[in-house]
Order: C-alpha cells, then structure tokens, then sequence
C-alpha cells in the first residue's frame, strides 16, 4: 500500500466497520464480534502507520501525506499527514478502542437499544477522530471537528445513564457552540489568506507560511475563535461544565473515549493550530490561558475531593489535569511541548483505566456513589488493585506513566513561567489527597455500604450473607454477589496496566517520536528554547 493511503485506510476501516456493525443488528453477538475485529484490525494498521511514519520523516512538516482537491473554488482539498503529535494520538485511538468493546461485551443497556448501535457509533467516533487528528487542511479539520459529536451525542443519549438526554443536549450545544465560533475563525482565516497570498487557501503550511505576517490584531481575533473552541473540548475552566455531566450519564466505553481521547482534540488543537497560525497572539494571551490553566489544576482538584459520585469524580480530575496540559503548551518551551503531549497520551490511559475500573464496581454494586461501597478489597483484591494501580498513575507516581509527562511540564515550564508553575504544583498535593481519600473510603476498611451489602447479601443460596467473616478467611476470590476480576475482565485492564509501567519507566520511543514535532511546534511560534535546543 502507498504510504500516501495509509491514512485514509486507517479512516475508512472503522467507518466501514461502523456500517457493517450497524447492518448486523438483528445478531448482538456476531455484531460485537465483528466490531471487535474490525478495531483488532485497525490496531494493526496503526502499528504499520508507526512504522511507516518513522521510515518516512523528513525535512517536511507532515510524512505519510495525502492530498486530493475537494472543493476547489473554495481552496480546500481532502488533505491527510501526521507529525509525531498526531500519531501518537492515533496511536491512543487504536489501543482504547478494542478495550472498550471488550469491557461494553456483557453491558447491560436501555431497554430497547442494541450493542450493534453502541458499537457502530464506537467505530464511528473512531474514524472521525482520525479524522481530526489527521487532516492538514483547515476546512477539512473543522467538519471532522464537528462531525465526531453526532456519534458521541448518540451514545450518550441512547445508551447513558438516567440524566442522559440532558447531558446529552448540554454536551452537544456546548460544543456545537464553540464550533461555530471556531467557524467564523475559519471563514476569516480564508479571507485573510487571500489578502496575504493573492487567493484563499485553507492548506495549514500555506497558512503557517504567512502567519509571521498577519498583523497582531487580526491574530487575536482569529485566535479567540479557535480558542474558545478548543477550551470547551479541553475542558479548561469556565468552558467544563458539560463535562461532569457527559462524563457521568455517558456509558463507561462511550465515557473512556469522551475523556481519553476526545477530550484531547482540545489540547491538539492548541498545538496544531493555535500556536503555529497565530504566533503573535498565542504570545500576547499567553498570561490569560495560563491563569485559566492554573485555576483548572487547582478548582479540579478541589472539587474532585467533595465528590460522592465516582463517575463526576473522574471528571473533576480530568479538568484538573488539562490544566497541565495548557500550562505545558502556553509556557512555550521544547520540554514543556512534549511533555504536554505525553501527558495527553498518559492522561489518556491511566483515566481510561480509572473510568473502566469505575464501570466495574458500578456493575457489581448498581451504584455510583462513593458512600455505597466499602472494604471492597477484602471482597476483590484484583479489582481493587486495579483501581489502585490507576489511582496511583493519575497522582503521577513515579514509576507510572503520568510522573514523566508531569515531571517534563513543570521543569520545561519554570524557565519561563516560574509563578504559575508553582502554583500548579500545589495540583500534585490535593491529587494525592483526593485519589487515596477515594480509594480509602471505596476499597479499605470493614464490608460495608450499601450497594456491597445488598450484592453480597443477595447473591443467592449458600454465597457468603456475613461478609465480615468471609473476609476474615483471606478469599481472594470474593463473594458470588460481588465477584473479584474474570478472566474477560483481567484482558481489559491487564493492557493499561502494562503500558502504565511500561511508559513509566521507558518513554523514551514515545518522546523520540514527539520531540521533533515539538520542536517544529516552537520554532513555529518563534521563541527561542529556554532549556535550549529548540532547533532542527
């Protein structure tokens, strides 16, 4: 295959697969199975794409490039390339996926909705997010922005929890109101293009070649329209009130995708396009972002302490970790660049698995509330340990993947942004407080609660009615009313779990492929490297 079609490969395979998963409706079980196969399979294409990818880097911003003219009176075409940024998001894409489908494999859904729909929509979200990370042509790159919130608002609506219809709605106007913010930006852009350049274009190296000379006012302008787009999908305070909401009634597959990967078009969308086409005022708003940054690190944290939901507590530490992440990118230094792309990528896993690990127990006990359990590690040590071991990622322990992506934040920020950066530290204290505070009231302590209770208690003839005592036994097995890990199950989590420590403890192919593109990021922006070596 031309390296040149890889990328549209990797598009069109879920999207077919969307289509032939919707058609088999009528068999739930062959449907999933053949979901399953066709997210296997563009796994495996991504591994090639990776590897094509670094055969082919080159002097040239984007390798495995496609071009073909869409609409040519209005300057754009159906254009395809990644840098190390984009692919390593894809890469995320490909690996959540088939983890997903398999954790959604026994999902008990609303009455009268099928697994064929939620796992069409699955691949469906899929392929349009490749889209978004990997079209190189503006116009193109909004309608895969906007494209990707119908399946999500799908999945949400249909398949979510009681509340689903209003967090449905709230989470498609929010976004469908940055988008269209973001569409002035984009008309805008085309029209300042054709001043600068004789005629409108949307290419993105065209219009990063003339960004140095658009004038600083226009920058902003056009800049808030991306912005204000990007800041909602983010989420960065004020623009995250949807995601508590979305994050809790979406189904737990619908909800991992939502905060693990969709969530990140925001922040990839700072680096692609903020940044590199509007330099000027990426500098001038610079001190604005950051403060937006650091109030998320900080408001997150603390409101992820005074949850009693575990769904909405998930999404409280998700806005509190986008705050790093902006704090990386708006501090403008190579380090800082790749640590904030790490951290989208490990973000991206240690809250997927945190989201799943809270299906879980939501599955065992048919509540989300945190007061409803108690001592569930005497009960299932694996499944508490499994919660731990994410818990653990998402503080940034050392040894786990988040402490390199953080650890590379606030040292690339400090140079340049030593206050904010402090103040953000403070973040790292109140996510260990909150983190262990929920894994101490969910998982230590005696049998107790409510929803491990009542599922001990009803779990039938001859299953343990006295959790106390069954605990005291040391069974690792756990009660047939609130079961420890299956063997399905041990498959879902058992792949984050490695890439946690795997990333941890060697990121290094990971950053050799980011780095490059991050340190064309800064030499785009036209600041010099504070930590030196931002040249390439």
């Amino acid at each position: 295959m031309d390296s040149g079609t890889l990328l549209l490969a990797l598009l069109l395979l879920p999207l077919v697969g969307s289509a032939v998963v919707a058609a088999l409706g009528a068999n739930p079980r062959l449907a999933k199975l053949v979901a399953i196969g066709f997210s296997v399979a563009s796994l495996a294409l991504t591994v090639v794409v990776w590897f094509a990818y670094l055969g082919a880097r080159s002097e040239s911003r984007f390798a495995l490039e496609l071009s073909v003219p869409w609409i040519p009176a209005f300057g754009t075409s159906f254009a395809l390339g990644i840098d190390g940024i984009a692919l390593v998001m894809l890469a995320l894409i490909a690996v959540l996926v088939p983890i997903v489908m398999l954790f959604s494999w026994e999902e008990k859904l609303p009455e009268g909705r099928s697994a064929a729909g939620l796992y069409a929509l699955l691949l469906a979200t899929q392929s349009l997010l490749v889209g978004v990370f990997a079209a190189t042509d503006v116009f193109l790159f909004y309608v895969f922005f906007e494209a990707m919130l119908v399946p999500m608002y799908f999945m949400i609506g249909r398949f979510g929890g009681p509340r689903r219809q209003y967090a449905a709605v709230k989470f498609f106007l929010y976004s469908l109101l940055g988008g269209l913010i973001m569409l002035a930006s984009v008309i805008g852009l085309f029209v300042v293009s054709g001043e600068e350049l004789g005629r409108g274009t949307f290419t993105w190296v065209e219009l990063q070649r003339m960004a140095a000379g658009v004038d600083e006012g226009t920058q902003i302008l056009l800049f808030l329209g991306f912005f204000v787009a990007f800041a909602i999908k983010a989420p960065l305070v004020p623009f995250h009130t949807w995601l508590p909401d979305a994050g809790a009634e979406a189904p737990v597959g619908a909800g991992v995708l939502l905060v693990g990967v969709l969530d990140k078009v925001g922040t990839f969308g700072f680096l692609r396009y903020c940044l590199p086409l509007f330099p000027l005022a990426s500098q001038r708003l610079a001190p604005l972002v950051l403060t937006l940054a650091v109030i998320g690190v900080l408001y997150g944290a603390l409101l992820a302490v005074g949850q009693t939901d575990m769904k909405r507590f998930v999404a409280y530490t998700s806005i509190a970790h986008f705050g790093f992440i902006a704090l990386g990118i708006f501090s403008f230094s190579s380090q800082a660049f790749a640590g904030a792309t790490l951290y989208m990528v490990n973000h991206g896993i240690s809250t997927g698995m945190l989201f799943i690990v809270v299906g879980l127990l939501i599955v065992r006990g048919g509540s989300r509330l945190i007061g409803d359990y108690g001592g569930v590690h005497a009960l299932a040590p694996l499944l508490a340990g499994s919660f731990l071991i994410a818990g653990l990622s998402s503080l940034a322990l050392p040894g786990t993947n988040s402490f390199v992506s953080e650890f590379l934040v606030l040292v690339g920020s400090y140079p340049r942004q030593p206050v904010f950066t402090i103040l953000a530290t403070v973040g790292i204290v109140f996510a260990a407080l909150y983190v262990l505070w929920v894994y101490q009231q969910v998982m230590q302590g005696p049998v107790r609660g409510a929803a491990v209770l009542s599922a001990v208690s009803t779990s039938g003839p001859g299953t343990m009615l006295d959790p106390t005592v069954e605990a005291s036994r040391g069974s690792s097995r756990g009660a047939a009313g609130f079961p420890d890990l299956g063997r399905r199950e041990i498959a879902v989590l058992t792949p984050l779990i490695v890439l946690i420590l795997v990333l941890g403890f060697f990121p290094g192919p990971v950053l050799d492929v980011i780095t490059p593109s991050v340190i064309d990021t800064l030499n785009e922006v036209g600041l010099p490297d504070p930590v030196g070596g931002a040249t390439r």
